[in-house]
């Protein structure tokens, strides 16, 4: 057999561990992504009534109690049925009227915005996100006109990321591998870029020292939070110094005592009018042969 070695490079962000978004109201947080999206919050950390962390698969939403956020663009989710998506979330929509909440059933995708304008695609599993059949395998976005090849760049020599630039029938992006997975993805759009408002992704990465020193050569780095983890909020043009977009990444290294921790996933089919003992968890990964 001839195999193609290259597809099993990872490149050095092997980590997308959350999205984080401030949230204003937590009770409305568990009907929209427990309940309605039927994802499970973290059991172990964050249980109080100031943050919550819901996992799902692999990956994490940490959403603290603030002025709300919104991300830029759209955040990717698989689930294992969109069927039963549908079902959940009009069951939640009294709860939620009066916010900005809706969501548009298709077949093999589903639109959804959260209570406070986050917009959500959630996709049904599919060849093009590998055995995964619970998580984030992307989050997708805004750039401007033109950023695309320098996006790219910066990732690829900055943090070591295996990136490129494409042109589809919605224009022009740039895709930054993550992990084993997932995906950033920026979209080039002509409209005009909301403000930045601090939402923040987290990744990890193999050489955790080299995309720090040369973040600091260029004054990128705006925080040292400790030994695991630094941050970093603006993408530049290498060649120019000009700034291209915000996006804050909470970076961390492998040695980071959370890396690839073990999330609890429950089966959001379980209820206790239909429950079937030993089905309780839901597995977020195909077999693969």
């Amino acid at each position: 057999m001839t195999y193609d070695r290259a597809a099993e490079d990872i490149g050095n962000i092997v980590e997308f561990g959350h999205v984080n978004t401030r949230i204003p109201d937590q009770q409305l947080a568990t009907l929209f992504y427990v309940s309605g999206l039927g994802l499970t919050r973290d059991p172990f950390l964050m249980v109080g009534v100031n943050n919550m962390w819901i996992n799902i698969g692999g990956c994490q939403f940490h959403l603290p109690t603030g002025p709300a956020q919104v991300v830029r663009g759209v955040i990717g989710l698989v689930l294992p049925d969109l069927d039963a998506l549908a079902r959940r979330l009009r069951s939640v929509e009294p709860g939620l009227a009066g916010t900005r909440f809706e969501f548009a059933p298709g077949r093999d995708m589903t639109d959804v915005c959260s209570p406070w304008g986050n917009r959500i695609r959630c996709h049904a599993p599919g060849d093009q996100f590998g055995a995964v059949t619970l998580g984030i395998p992307y989050l997708e976005l805004e750039a401007p006109i033109g950023s695309s090849p320098a996006i790219a760049r910066f990732y690829h020599e900055m943090l070591g990321a295996h990136s490129h630039c494409g042109h589809d029938e919605r224009g022009a992006f740039a895709h930054v591998a993550v992990g084993r997975s997932e995906a950033l993805v920026y979209r080039e759009t002509d409209a005009v870029l909301a403000d930045f408002d601090g939402n923040h992704v987290q990744i990890g990465l193999n050489d955790f020292s080299g995309p720090h020193r040369r973040l600091h050569e260029r004054g990128l780095v705006t925080e040292e939070s400790n030994k695991h983890q630094y941050r970093f909020e603006d993408i530049i043009d290498l060649d120019t110094g000009r700034k291209l977009l915000k996006m804050e990444h909470e970076v961390r290294s492998m040695r980071h005592p959370m890396y690839a921790r073990t999330l609890v996933n429950r089966n959001p089919a379980q209820t206790n009018n239909s429950y079937a003992p030993g089905h309780e968890s839901m597995a977020w990964h195909m077999v693969q042969s």
